[in-house]
Parts: C-alpha cells; sequence; structure tokens
C-alpha cells in the first residue's frame, strides 16, 4: 500500500448492519465514512465548520465484505477561497489476512461555513 501524502483519518469495521440486499457492504456507507474521513481535514484546514458541496471521479475499485477493516486516508488537494478538496482513499483489510487493497477513492469538496450556514472565507497563514 503507497500512501505517501496521505494522513489517516479514520478506520473501522463493515457490520452486517451496513450491507445491501445481496449481503455486500452498501456503497453509500463506504461513501458515508470517506466523507467522515476528509471532513476530518477539511475542519482542520479552515478552522470551521464545514459541509460536504462536492464529489467528483468517484471510483469503486474493489468490493467490501463483513468483518473488513476500513481505512480511509486524505490528502489535500486544494485550498479555495471558502473551499478545500481532499482526495480520499479507501483502503480495506480481510479479517483473516494482513494485506490490504485499495477499494475506492474521490475528491470531495467543502465548504467552511458560519452558524448560519453561509460560506465564509479560510484564513490562510
Amino acid at each position: 500500500m503507497e500512501q505517501s501524502n496521505k494522513i489517516p483519518a479514520l478506520r473501522t469495521i463493515a457490520m452486517p448492519a451496513d450491507t445491501n440486499p445481496r449481503g455486500d457492504i452498501f456503497g453509500g456507507w463506504l461513501l458515508s465514512q470517506m466523507d467522515l474521513a476528509g471532513s476530518i481535514l477539511a475542519q482542520k484546514i479552515a478552522r470551521n465548520r464545514v459541509a460536504t458541496v462536492g464529489i467528483e471521479a468517484m471510483t469503486f475499485y474493489k468490493p467490501v465484505f463483513v468483518g473488513d477493516e476500513v481505512s480511509c486516508y486524505t490528502e489535500l488537494v486544494r485550498v479555495g477561497n471558502t473551499s478545500v478538496t481532499v482526495l480520499i482513499e479507501s483502503w480495506a483489510r480481510h479479517r483473516e489476512k494482513d494485506d490490504t487493497v485499495k477499494v475506492t477513492e474521490g475528491r470531495f469538496t467543502y465548504v467552511s461555513i458560519d452558524d448560519n450556514r453561509k460560506p465564509v472565507p479560510i484564513k490562510q497563514e
């Protein structure tokens, strides 16, 4: 696994309640884990509340199965006036193996918002 500039942001276990009707882990569950992971980095950069405003280039490479350990890694792509774009990769490790495989990746964009949910500039140092 290569994670050169990537920051470990979230690790969780895929559970039976996270499956689709066929018994595989539901893509929406994985997407929500990635969104949580990306928001951690976006909030750190914005030093403020953030809202997800876009997901681009989302790719599912491999399935995730019940019991797999899922780790999400983030990498800062861009900081704009009010937005932060984050590349997020998800890797899975089968519960009985040591190797990991990349299962998804995507670019998520977050906007820094105030208490009224209005965009506010990101203070860059």
